[in-house]
């Protein structure tokens, strides 16, 4: 009677705290798919891994490897996944059972005035020794602890995911800067033919002014022409060093630590949208990745704050061993055992509870708007990038026509200078014409691979979440 009586009273106060429990949440909803509607897939393919390796440039493979190495960037991301990590380890300590030894030596004197009196006892000094092992264990009956563990989990794993977005934006960054550079080098190429194009016009000219067949406003033209050109060469030059800084900043090393750069001609791209993309895209991207994780952990935090709603229950234990002789402090009669259970109701405390839940709802809102923006921003990444590769791609078909018809104006300009009907300044000024163009034509095509690299990015690089996250 006195067993059913007590669990009565247990069932009643167990229901007195749950007064207030608010009712179990749905979880949040989501997108299930990127705004990428208008945009149909072109059978290309995800970016790989290691997608640089697609322009097939050693030297590039070796900043990429440096700077995934040694950036300052890269290091401050990782730290935040190993702070991220050992949250999880608090979290996960936090629960389950915990033994503590426990040793204790005390000298006290008694009170002439206490309970027991010292002419009575015959002593006022006594020494008493403890030795024993003390445990605990809280039962999470209502996930409270489990919650806390996996948000602490989810956590790290939008912390892994950020360093993974930390990573590609590192990759694309270099090979961009690489890729300006070599653009620079094949411009400044171009823009020294010019000049020397543009001195022999102006040596033709000067000739001509000084056997009076030419006004000197000629001159003025042609030293204009010569000092435009070179400024171009001094702002490309500036540029290429602008750009060689950019990369040791980005490697997290000094220019002269660097591989050495030589120019080449630019790779050629083949790129094109993957099928799907809208779909695929949410698990292909790290930022919506880390974006979707800490909604899920948000969801944990609340769940757990609801779960205080429920009384909790532990159960705690001594094995140990008592005495004020410390050479009869291992006997067995010296053994003082303790149990005892312990239940903790909050009855009083629905406003802080009902406060920290509110505030876990709070941060889901949050997450779920960060993630909905994140999607977003991700959506008019992949839209721009494509948008840009088709104007591009518009412009450098038409730009293909004006180089080939400069190389003929150059071509029948030539063929006039041989024949005697024109002086040379004829071929030299279609010359000129024609370099325009082909700078013009380069200049499209470094940005062509400016928006190849943007789209591995915006595609994820290679990056794809996965259920068994470890």
């Amino acid at each position: 009677m006195t067993l059913w009586r007590a669990s009565v009273l247990a069932a009643a106060l167990s229901m007195s705290g749950c007064v207030g429990l608010p009712s179990k949440p749905r979880p949040a909803a989501l997108p299930t798919q990127a705004p990428l509607s208008d945009y149909a897939g072109e059978h290309g393919t995800w970016p790989a891994p290691d997608w640089w390796k697609r322009y097939h440039d050693a030297t590039l493979d070796q900043l990429i490897d440096m700077a995934l190495k040694s950036s300052p960037t890269l290091a401050a991301a990782r730290a935040r996944f190993d702070s991220a990590r050992q949250s999880v380890r608090i979290a996960g300590a936090v629960s389950g059972a915990h033994i503590d030894a426990v040793a204790d030596a005390d000298r006290q004197r008694l009170s002439d005035n206490g309970v027991f009196p010292p002419r009575l006892l015959g002593f006022y000094w006594y020494d008493l020794y403890d030795l024993g092992l003390q445990a605990s264990y809280t039962f999470d009956w209502w996930g409270k602890q489990k919650d806390l563990v996996d948000a602490a989990l989810d956590e790290a794993h939008a912390a892994r995911a950020e360093r993974s977005a930390a990573a590609l934006m590192l990759a694309t960054s270099v090979a961009d800067a690489y890729f300006g550079w070599q653009a620079d080098q094949s411009r400044l190429t171009l823009a020294r033919e010019r000049e020397t194009t543009l001195l022999r016009e102006a040596g033709i000219t000067a000739s001509r002014i000084h056997a009076e067949l030419e006004s000197a406003d000629q001159m003025h033209r042609a030293d204009s022409g010569v000092a435009a050109v070179r400024e171009q060469i001094a702002g490309l030059e500036g540029s290429a060093r602008l750009r060689v800084v950019a990369i040791a900043a980005l490697v997290g090393s000094s220019a002269a630590d660097l591989p050495a750069f030589t120019a080449k001609p630019l790779p050629a791209i083949d790129g094109a949208l993957p099928d799907d993309v809208g779909i695929d895209l949410l698990a292909r991207r790290a930022d919506i990745t880390a974006s979707r994780w800490r909604v899920e952990a948000a969801e944990k935090n609340r769940d757990s704050a609801r779960a205080e709603f429920y009384p909790d229950i532990s159960i705690n234990a001594l094995l140990g061993v008592q005495s004020i002789d410390i050479g009869n402090l291992l006997n067995y009669g010296s053994r003082v055992p303790q149990v005892a259970a312990a239940v903790h109701l909050p009855i009083f405390d629905e406003g802080r509870l009902k406060a920290r839940y509110g505030a876990a709802q709070v941060g889901i809102d949050s997450a779920v708007a960060s993630y909905r923006e994140t999607l977003v921003d991700a959506a008019r990444d992949v839209a721009t990038q494509a948008a840009t590769r088709a104007q591009i791609a518009a412009q450098r078909a038409q730009r293909v026509i004006e180089v080939d018809a400069a190389q003929r104006l150059r071509a029948s300009a030539a063929a006039r200078v041989r024949q005697g009907v024109d002086d040379s300044r004829t071929e030299l000024t279609a010359t000129d014409s024609w370099i325009e163009q082909r700078d013009a034509l380069l200049q499209l095509d470094a940005q062509a691979l400016s928006t190849d690299i943007g789209l591995q990015r915006a595609l994820g690089g290679g990056y794809e979440r996965t259920k068994a996250t470890p």
